[in-house]
């Protein structure tokens, strides 16, 4: 991918001319596991100014060590989210080892931090805490967003029971976000009926988008929208979002700062790859991996705007990544 430095040299001139002041978020930091291995499944960190340029955080390695956080000793699937306040961040992680057996898992990890530098952690196993999970296959990719309606925030991931296809459900986070509360629901039901996993959710101009892909059929990435995130009354997109013909999961959905500009980011797993597509109504997408430089190989992740202040709070714990500052 070729390396681009888009719109880092402007933002000081951007803060003069808007106002902006170093509590604005102004960078991105991306949330990243990088493997099958055991030893890739793990959360890591990389940054960027612009959110087209990436430089992995602690030479690629984990920010967290996986056996400390999880039942099964790895961790797949990294979503980040800031809070509501802005002071504290949420993150979820598949709590999976591959090499057991893509049915073997039965957990989450619940995470959370004031300094995006030190977490805490709690695991949610489905299995254990409710009953009747006999048929329990599988609980993968969890997320996170803010429910409005509620004022909570709501975790949804998907979970495969005996035979029957995968479903993505709900529950609420507690107000510590050391656990979930009460009986799970389904959050989205295809009306085919078919698997649906690897849900992203995003809000815009009065609704919520989610994406989602479907799993055995297709392997893309579709989109449904609601007013309501509960509610269960999701209008379904016909098409596929993915602009490529190639079997691709974990898409991740963010925004721009200053601008309209959203993107649509994917794992185009079976060529370790990663694609990037941008879009202004979120439903029409065109590539942008012209645009794009990594110094890694990310599998499924997320991507959130942070400050300078956070930034600097990151590249001081885990040291300045190399050619960053060429790309800044």
């Amino acid at each position: 991918m070729k390396l681009t430095k888009l719109g880092a040299s402007f933002l000081p001139l951007l803060f003069l001319l808007c106002g902006c002041t170093k509590t604005q978020q102004t960078a991105y930091l991306f949330a990243y596991f990088n493997g099958n291995n055991i030893e890739q499944e793990a959360i890591c960190f990389a940054i960027s100014p612009d959110g087209f340029n990436y430089r992995a955080l602690n030479n690629n390695k984990p920010i967290v060590d996986s056996k400390d956080i999880s039942q099964t000793g790895g961790v797949r699937d990294p979503f980040i989210l800031r809070s509501e306040d802005g002071k504290t961040f949420y993150m979820v992680v598949t709590d999976m080892v591959c090499a057991n057996g893509w049915d073997s898992n039965r957990a989450m990890v619940l995470l959370k931090s004031t300094d995006l530098v030190n977490w805490s952690s709690s695991i949610v196993n489905i299995q254990e805490k409710y009953s009747g999970q006999e048929g329990l296959q599988r609980v993968w990719a969890p997320q996170v967003i803010f429910d409005k309606e509620a004022n909570k925030y709501l975790v949804y991931w998907s979970m495969k029971h005996n035979d029957g296809p995968d479903i993505i459900y709900y529950a609420y986070a507690n107000s510590d976000f050391t656990d979930i509360e009460g009986a799970y629901k389904p959050l989205f039901l295809p009306q085919a009926g078919r698997s649906c996993i690897d849900g992203d959710i995003i809000y815009k101009d009065g609704l919520y988008h989610l994406f989602y892909k479907t799993e055995g059929h297709g392997d893309g990435i579709k989109k449904a929208t609601t007013k309501s995130l509960t509610s269960c009354v999701w209008q379904e997109a016909d098409d596929y979002k993915q602009q490529t013909a190639e079997a691709v999961e974990g898409a991740g959905i963010f925004k721009i700062a200053n601008s309209d500009t959203y993107i649509l980011m994917y794992d185009v797993y079976k060529k370790r790859q990663y694609q990037f597509t941008s879009s202004t109504d979120l439903d029409n997408f065109k590539v942008v991996d012209s645009e794009i430089s990594m110094d890694f190989n990310p599998r499924h992740g997320t991507v959130i705007q942070i400050t300078p202040d956070e930034l600097k709070r990151l590249t001081d714990h885990y040291g300045m990544p190399n050619g960053f500052e060429e790309i800044n």
